[in-house]
């Protein structure tokens, strides 16, 4: 019997890379086949965690009461979409042919969870092995092919994987139904979701709340300098000093020059990737991510979702050629003088899983003019970074001087580049892009005339100008990407292994989620939260919207991928703040309740309950009390009652009510309520009871008895 090793990539653009590589040729269903090898794929997550009313069916309605929930023994579900597939791999890891399996999942925490769901509903119990490569190349995965791993290397950080999965379950999970029940309005709340968008409403509250100041600066020009006083809070007393100085003498009393540099920027990781692409091309976190991920898969770049800015010791070579293949193909046909200094990119100890992202080899034999535009933006920007980054420095000079008039202190300054260094190859990119970079950020080049301490200068023209204090801004995806890696940062030593909210691979998922939910809004770069984020974050506690404490849930879990901390660990602190969340935070005032409108969605209150005093509100079959007491207060003797009438009932008032039936037919009354009385009655072998008004009925020449 022929035997073969089943290899199971993420997707089947990267299987068939795979199988073209190791002769695996011959399609079949679902997997391709030959030279001892079969080359099958999962289609992203085929199976994820199951529902709440998996495990049991009471769940299936969303009641305080049940929390929280807590799987005891967690269950898996195959999407309906996907369970072919799934059946497929199912057959082939239990094929008595198949002598071992090997995990080509996307290399990092993603990929190990995609695998491990499948293979453990598989229920195979054949030996694990695992690809660990960082570019679709045909090198890359002949060399990967021919060093195997031990799937044993990677266990912890499927543990690590898991632990996220479940943890944001059971956060997602509790705390949504917690919040939603209470305030009758669908209210996501998640682990790292919720920390992100009260950031971004910190963020909105202090714009809100600044209060814009004007201020004022005085001006001395002459002999081509526009030298400038401190900030001054009255308009009159600006306007004196600028007068005092009017035709008159200026002393310069002190000259700073000194020589200054900017050393050239890291590699990319995702999250300095995603940034640069939102600040220059306006890109979402989200389009860069599928964009790199299709180079990625069209070999043209390498793996994506990294957080390390270097390339490993032994990559001095790769980096060499791919720098000459840049030149040769991408952007670059004039010739620019360039020895790049390799060793600055290269540090093994910061490079864990992945290395930072660079472009491959395969740009000198692909057609590029084939690759879409916003992925050639990509690559290109790839590209120029890993130019920047071996560049030299940029260095320029810098002059600071002081200057007297009247015995007030103006100071100038000025900046002169005399080597552009590494900024060339930017310069250059965002020449051929024309990118939407803001022009406040680029700081401007302003030379000096010659200065020298104990010379005077004729004042030959003063000012005032007008200036006012600014509020924050809000953030852009590219600042906001940047705030989600530094969170709790400060707060943390430097021994702590991840920083920030998410990970590289998960922050673009996070904020698109934000904004399918409601509570963020885009307005052009701007990411704003909505009045309903707003209203969120206030309500919520700060154990599940606190930057440093999810910081913190964040790096633990990057010590399990590490085996220092284990799974069960973990795993019971989440479990902990659960409980204590739902424990705790059991009881809403009606004001807070009114925050999102009471009922389902925004529904108009119409008064309050005359039996519990709850809301009483309009709903798609009739008013009801969100107390849910039992009260009846949509209808009177039968008769569904308007709005108005509603109202006019909450309030003690008469309402003429139509279409009443009589045993001789219909008539119209007045009915006042008087009292609140129990009733009760049997439909379909069940008794219902409830509450109803007493009535007392009033006839009037118009709304005649007729019955």
């Amino acid at each position: 019997m022929m035997r073969y090793k089943l290899v199971i990539a993420e997707k089947p653009s990267v299987a068939q890379s795979l199988a073209a590589v190791i002769g695996a040729t011959a399609r079949k269903d679902g997997y391709l086949e030959g030279n001892g090898w079969r080359v099958s794929w999962c289609v992203g997550h085929l199976a994820g965690l199951a529902d709440a009313d998996s495990y049991d069916p009471k769940y299936a309605k969303w009641r305080y009461d049940d929390l929280p929930i807590l799987p005891e023994h967690w269950q898996m579900v195959v999407g309906k979409d996907k369970k072919k597939q799934f059946d497929i791999l199912k057959k082939l890891m239990n094929a008595p042919d198949v002598t071992e399996v090997v995990n080509a999942c996307d290399a990092g925490r993603e990929g190990e969870l995609i695998f491990k769901h499948v293979y453990d509903l598989s229920g195979s119990k054949k030996p694990v092995k695992r690809l660990w490569i960082s570019s679709l190349e045909d090198s890359a995965i002949l060399d990967g092919m021919q060093h195997l791993r031990s799937a044993e290397e990677y266990r912890h950080l499927a543990e690590a994987a898991v632990c996220r999965s479940q943890a944001d379950w059971l956060v997602g999970m509790n705390a949504t139904r917690a919040y939603t029940t209470k305030y009758f309005k669908k209210l996501t709340v998640g682990r790292v979701q919720t920390p992100t968008l009260a950031m971004l409403v910190d963020r909105e509250s202090k714009i809100m709340n600044f209060k814009k100041e004007a201020y004022y600066m005085a001006h001395i020009m002459g002999n081509g300098l526009d030298a400038v006083s401190e900030h001054i809070s009255d308009k009159t007393e600006a306007e004196r000093i600028a007068g005092a100085c009017e035709n008159g003498q200026a002393l310069v009393t002190s000259v700073v020059k000194e020589e200054k540099w900017v050393a050239p920027p890291k590699l990319y990781d995702l999250t300095t990737l995603q940034r640069d692409a939102n600040r220059l091309f306006g890109f979402t976190a989200k389009q860069t991510l599928e964009y790199t991920q299709s180079l990625y898969e069209k070999k043209l770049v390498t793996y994506p979702r990294t957080d390390s800015q270097y390339l490993s010791d032994d990559m001095e070579g790769t980096a060499k050629n791919v720098i000459e293949a840049i030149f040769n193909s991408l952007l670059f046909e004039q010739n620019i003088m360039f020895n790049p200094d390799i060793k600055r990119i290269l540090n093994g100890k910061k490079v864990t899983d992945h290395h930072a992202i660079i472009p491959t080899m395969e740009i000198i034999k692909q057609d590029l003019k084939a690759i879409p535009e916003s992925e050639m933006k990509i690559l290109s920007l790839c590209a120029n970074r890993l130019l920047c980054a071996t560049g030299e420095k940029h260095i320029y000079n810098s002059t600071k001087a002081v200057i007297t008039c009247n015995n007030t202190v103006f100071k100038v300054s000025g900046k002169e580049v005399w080597k552009n260094g590494w900024k060339e190859f930017e310069d250059f990119f965002k020449n051929a892009y024309k990118t939407t970079e803001d022009k406040s950020d680029a700081e401007e080049e302003k030379k000096l005339p010659e200065l020298r301490e104990g010379m005077t200068i004729a004042v030959e023209q003063t000012r005032v100008s007008e200036h006012f204090t600014q509020p924050p801004k809000h953030y852009t995806e590219d600042s906001l990407l940047s705030a989600m890696e530094r969170a709790g940062a400060e707060d943390m030593g430097d021994e702590v292994e991840r920083k920030g909210l998410g990970t590289p691979a998960t922050r673009a998922d996070i904020i698109e989620k934000l904004v399918k939910d409601g509570f963020v809004k885009r307005e052009k770069k701007q990411m704003i939260p909505t009045e309903d984020g707003m209203k969120l974050i206030t309500i919520l506690p700060d154990v599940v919207k606190s930057p440093k404490l999810t910081a913190d849930w964040e790096n633990e879990l990057t010590l399990v991928s590490k085996g220092e901390v284990a799974a069960e660990q973990f795993m019971s602190g989440i479990e902990a703040m659960v409980t204590d969340l739902v424990k705790t935070y059991h009881s809403v005032s009606d004001e807070q309740k009114a925050m999102f409108g009471t009922g389902k969605g925004e529904q108009e209150v119409l008064g309050k309950c005359p039996k519990c005093g709850a809301d009483v509100v309009k709903g798609k079959f009739g008013a009801y009390c969100t107390g849910k007491c039992g009260m009846n207060v949509g209808k009177a003797l039968g008769v569904t009652l308007s709005d108005t009438q509603v109202k006019s009932l909450l309030q003690g008032k008469k309402i003429l009510v139509k279409g009443l039936k009589g045993k001789k037919g219909s008539y119209d009354a007045y009915l006042i309520p008087e009292s609140i009385e129990e009733f009760s009655y049997t439909k379909d072998g069940k008794e219902i009871k409830g509450f109803q008004y007493k009535f007392k009925m009033e006839f009037s020449q118009k709304a005649g008895k007729q019955g």
